[in-house]
């Protein structure tokens, strides 16, 4: 009886009060880290502007030279 209570006391204490706290830090610093990492900078977001805008230089361009040399390309498409 002496030795099953000796194991039983420290299961019963790591289950009921160690185990539901490490869960619960655990996953609040999960949710911290979501919050941090979790939005687009503002230097990503100024790239892929940038990207966007030349592409649609090029994509103009590409449609002016195809104009000059075929007009009607754009209802052959």
């Amino acid at each position: 009886m002496a030795t099953s209570l000796f194991f039983l006391v420290p299961a019963v204490v790591l289950v009921g009060l160690v185990l539901p706290l490490w869960l619960v830090l655990h996953y609040m610093t999960g949710w911290r880290e979501q919050k941090r990492s979790g939005g687009i900078d503002s230097a990503t977001l100024g790239d892929i502007e940038t990207t966007a805008r030349r592409l649609e230089d090029r994509i103009a361009s590409l449609e002016r030279v195809l104009d000059a040399e075929d007009p009607a390309w754009r209802e052959k498409a």
